[in-house]
């Protein structure tokens, strides 16, 4: 219901879906001068981990991940659960605690606090690392480019922890950052104690959260350059080169697989968070806790085969898409772009040919308005059925204007009034 005060500028565009699909971008509105109706401009969509309608899977009771302890198979672009197997049973992860590791160091990225081409010099604690490893040397030093693909491939332990003192100074610091990226993500099951999986006590995940993890590396696209690597070489040109093999051996033999991390302790059995994409149709599939190596493969392969089998899916906005400007009254700069904070997109059965409808809510704005700040909401409607919703933000900060600057816009409104 709507507050008593409060306004809301929304607004409704139906999309044919007769072509299994197939969006094509959508100009539904002309300019008007009126307070509630300004021009809109809705291009290819995004979608946010808002609030979706759950995709019932009539398979629940198959024997999918028949080996499993926990297993979970998530659609990309909408986050739903389209399978599970107790999803949130919380379980030793092992290296799988990778994909954490690497999601801060692009994070970092993104915001510019680090380089690719960044330098990491290796402590003697993190050269002291044991089991999957790039065998740095205390005091070596190497680009973070060449550290994450060590990490992507080889599952580097050593390599995680020189990452970690780089960005933190100390493990146990970078460790509170997962731990509260986590928090931030709603990844209720899980708990890290260090960065690379190596056994510890109160280290645990569950197979949601696993799933929930690796889709917002994914939305990293670099990440999948190195996870979809079979075989490369580290240190090529130096006197000890190494020749690293992708852990993930699916990327080789499964069709459309390009990552993402394997994992494997004698507590935490054999795990797998995998990821392939066919035709724009993105699938995470995690299994936890399987036997044997094979074994694990061949579920997380007849995870994959029986979601493309039954499901489409497609990505209607990319993260940070501009959905449209619009004019913030007194405000400098006065007309600030609206983009959708994360990805936007549907799912359905196939042979289902459901009537999307896109709807954009915006609040009224008023500055200032910090870069990032929600303005709004974008959601994705079925038969007035709420199945995806993003949250819309501000692509920049606005200031409020002086007197001076507010006299200006006042006055070119009044002079441009009707001229349109």
């Amino acid at each position: 219901m709507q507050k008593k005060g409060s306004r809301s500028v929304k607004f409704t565009v139906a999309v044919s879906c007769a072509t299994a699909l197939l969006f094509t971008p959508v100009s539904a509105f002309a300019s008007s001068q009126s307070a509630d109706k300004v021009e809109v401009n809705i291009h290819p969509p995004v979608l946010q981990s808002g609030t979706h309608k759950p995709v019932s899977s009539e398979k629940q009771d198959t024997d999918l991940a028949e080996n499993a302890q926990s297993a979970v198979i998530m659609d990309f672009a909408t986050k739903k659960v389209l399978f599970e197997k107790d999803a949130n049973k919380e379980l030793p992860m092992a290296s799988i605690t990778k994909i954490m590791t690497m999601l801060l160091a692009m994070e970092a990225i993104e915001k510019g606090q680090l380089k690719l081409t960044d330098t990491i010099t290796a402590s003697e604690h993190a050269a002291s690392m044991g089991g999957s490893q790039i065998f740095l040397e205390p005091g070596e030093k190497m680009s973070l480019n060449d550290m994450m693909k060590g990490i992507a491939m080889a599952s580097a332990n050593d390599a995680c922890v020189a990452i970690a003192e780089h960005m933190a100074g100390t493990e146990s610091e970078f460790v509170k950052k997962m731990n509260q990226r986590a928090k931030e993500l709603g990844m209720n099951h899980t708990h890290f104690v260090n960065c690379n999986g190596l056994p510890a006590e109160h280290h645990y995940s569950s197979a949601k959260d696993v799933a929930v993890m690796s889709r917002a590396l994914l939305q990293h696209q670099q990440i999948t350059k190195w996870t979809s690597v079979y075989s490369d070489y580290l240190r090529e040109n130096s006197s000890h080169p190494l020749w690293l093999v992708n852990t993930n051996k699916l990327v080789r033999f499964y069709d459309g697989m390009d990552g993402l991390k394997t994992g494997y302790t004698s507590e935490a059995k054999y795990c797998l968070s995998a990821t392939a994409k066919r035709k724009g149709f993105r699938v995470i599939a995690v299994a936890m806790g399987e036997p044997k190596i094979t074994i694990r493969n061949r579920e997380i392969t007849q995870m994959l085969d029986w979601t493309f089998g039954q499901y489409t899916s497609k990505i209607l906005y990319q993260p940070q898409q501009v959905i449209r400007q619009v004019r913030v009254p007194h405000g400098v700069p006065e007309r600030v772009s609206i983009q959708t904070s994360d990805t936007v997109g549907v799912i359905h059965k196939k042979g289902e040919k459901p009537n999307y409808k896109t709807q954009v809510e915006l609040n009224k704005l008023k500055a200032p308005i910090k870069a990032g700040q929600k303005v709004g909401t974008l959601k994705i409607v079925n038969d007035d059925d709420v199945v995806a919703s993003a949250t819309l933000v501000s692509a920049q900060s606005v200031r409020k204007a002086n007197l001076f600057e507010s006299i200006g816009q006042t006055t070119k409104h009044l002079f441009t009034f009707g001229k349109h």
